[in-house]
C-alpha cells in the first residue's frame, strides 16, 4: 500500500484528483464526481470536525469487530460495496468546492505525518496505528479516483 504520508505519494493523489473534471463519469457506481469527492471528505471530516456524531458504544464495538479489518487491510474493496450511511452523498455538490477540500485533507494529513497517527483513536474503530491510519486514508481514495478513471 502506498503511503499517503509521503510528500511524493501524496502529489501523485493530489495529482490524480486535479486530472477530474465536473463533467467526468465513474467507471462503476451511482455518484458523481462532485459527489464522490464530498464522499471522500466524510473520512477526513471524522478526523479533523465534529460534524458526524461518534457512533454509541455497541455500533463502535460492532464496526471494530466486523469492519475495521476490512477498512484498515492492504485488501482492496469491491466494487459497489456497501458504505455507512454518513458517507452516502445523494444531494447535488459544488465541483471546485469539493476538490478544494479534499486536497487541503489530504495535504493537511501529510503534513502532519505518521506520528499524529500513531495511536490515535478513530471515530469508530479505537486506536489505530499509522499504518491503519494510511490504509484507510489512501485504499479509500484510491479506490474513488479509480472509479472515475484517474
Amino acid at each position: 500500500m502506498k503511503n499517503i504520508f509521503s510528500k511524493e505519494v501524496t502529489e501523485g493523489v493530489v495529482a490524480r484528483i486535479e486530472d477530474l473534471t465536473s463533467q467526468t463519469q465513474p467507471i462503476w457506481g451511482k455518484m458523481s464526481v462532485a459527489q464522490m469527492l464530498a464522499h471522500c471528505c466524510v473520512t477526513y471530516e471524522m478526523v479533523y470536525t465534529d460534524k458526524h456524531p461518534r457512533p454509541n458504544a455497541f455500533t463502535r464495538f460492532m464496526m471494530k469487530t466486523l469492519i475495521k479489518n476490512i477498512v484498515t487491510s492492504e485488501k482492496l474493496y469491491v466494487k459497489n460495496g456497501r458504505t455507512a450511511k454518513q458517507f452516502v452523498i445523494t444531494d447535488s455538490k459544488n465541483f471546485e468546492t469539493e476538490k478544494k477540500r479534499l486536497i487541503d485533507f489530504i495535504t493537511k494529513t501529510q503534513q502532519l505525518g505518521e506520528p499524529e497517527f500513531e495511536g490515535k483513536e478513530s471515530h469508530s474503530f479505537g486506536k489505530l496505528t499509522a499504518k491503519e491510519w494510511n490504509n484507510l486514508f489512501y485504499k479509500h481514495v484510491d479506490h474513488h479516483l479509480r472509479q472515475f478513471g484517474v
